[in-house]
Formats: C-alpha cells, sequence, structure tokens
C-alpha cells in the first residue's frame, strides 16, 4: 500500500509541524533518490543535492500540493518538482544523462541471460548484478517519461493498478494498457543496449 499523504497531513506539513516534515522526509528520500540518480548522470554528489532541494522546495511551496487532486500519493507531485531541480543542476554542471554513466563490464554470459527477457523475467541473481543494475537504469532514463513513471509506479513503489488509475483518474484497463506498452518499450530499449554494449566487449 502506498504510504498516503492526506489532507489531515497537508495541514500539518502547512503548520510547519516536525513530525509532519519528518514523515515526507522518511518517506521519499529514497524514492526520489531512485528517480533523479541516473537522470543527473549516475553523480552520487548532484543526486544528493538534487533530493535535498526537491523537499526543500516542497516544504516551501507546500500550498500548491492538493491532496484531493494527487489521489493522496505526494510522490508525482514530488517528481515534478525534482524534474526542474534536475534541469537546473545538469545546466549549472553542464552536464546530460548519457549511456557514459553506465558500468559496463566485459562479460561473454551476459548477454544471451538478457535476450530471455523477451519470454520471461530476469531472475533475481542476474538483477543483482552491477551490469543488470546499471543497465536497468540507463533504460529508465531513455525511454519516454510517461512509461517510465509507469514502471517506477508499478515496480519500485509498488502501487497497483486500482492505485495508479486512481492516482492518474484513469481506468484500470487504461493502465494496463499503459503498462503494456511500457514494459514492451523497456524491453526493446533493454536489449538493444545489452546488445550495442555487448558487441563492444567482445
Amino acid at each position: 500500500m502506498p504510504i498516503l499523504f492526506d489532507a489531515a497531513w497537508h495541514r500539518r506539513a502547512l503548520r510547519g509541524e516536525v513530525d509532519a516534515v519528518n514523515h515526507l522526509a522518511e518517506a521519499m528520500l529514497q524514492p526520489l533518490y531512485t528517480f533523479c540518480f541516473y537522470r543527473v548522470g549516475g553523480d552520487t554528489h548532484c543526486c544528493e543535492e538534487v533530493v535535498q532541494e526537491t523537499l526543500v522546495r516542497a516544504l516551501r511551496e507546500m500550498e500548491r500540493y492538493d491532496p484531493s487532486r494527487c489521489g493522496d500519493n505526494i510522490f508525482p507531485w514530488l517528481a515534478g518538482l525534482a524534474r526542474n531541480e534536475i534541469s537546473r543542476a545538469l545546466k549549472d554542471r553542464q552536464r546530460s544523462v548519457s549511456l557514459d554513466a553506465v558500468k559496463w563490464h566485459s562479460d561473454r554470459d551476459l548477454l544471451p541471460l538478457y535476450e530471455s527477457l523477451e519470454t520471461t523475467p530476469l531472475d533475481d541473481e542476474l538483477l543483482r548484478r552491477e551490469e543488470t543494475r546499471d543497465l536497468v537504469n540507463a533504460t529508465l532514463s531513455q525511454i519516454p517519461p510517461s512509461y517510465r513513471e509507469a514502471l517506477e509506479a508499478k515496480y519500485l513503489r509498488g502501487l497497483s493498478v486500482r492505485d495508479l488509475a486512481s492516482m492518474w483518474h484513469s481506468s484500470e484497463k487504461a493502465v494496463e494498457s499503459q503498462l503494456t506498452r511500457a514494459r514492451k518499450a523497456f524491453r526493446h530499449t533493454f536489449l538493444t543496449l545489452a546488445r550495442n554494449l555487448g558487441a563492444d566487449t567482445y
């Protein structure tokens, strides 16, 4: 179940109550870090700054958050703030998110295993490999934002189709369709990156 940031919490946050502020930081720190990391080229220091600035800005602009419109889920609103902070950080540092951030290690056994993604999900052991994690995050940085957000909401934050339908003011059928397209785009992009990078290691 998603952590809700409802109207009662919103009122406490607007008053600057410590428990409300701490709740925001504790619940959203890791999701924001995951969201920002590869969008800033895998720069840990830059990511930490962006996340910090996003949370500070959220508290400063808390009156703009409307729980009734967001389905009590604050992450999409925070993600919008984070995108602005990411753009500012990249412009200031004259950086861009690119595949240069991917740490690819030569391993002839990986590509055949990745090819199975067309028919079966990657197993847990393969997902724990550094190369796979880097490729997953690089893939998420390359696919359309709407697909990325759908996959992150479903698989990183654990929201159900019903949760997403409520949050997006859409039908469950439409959400399922969006997730299907997003998974297809992810598989295609992931395998394309793996093949291209893998070819460079042979």
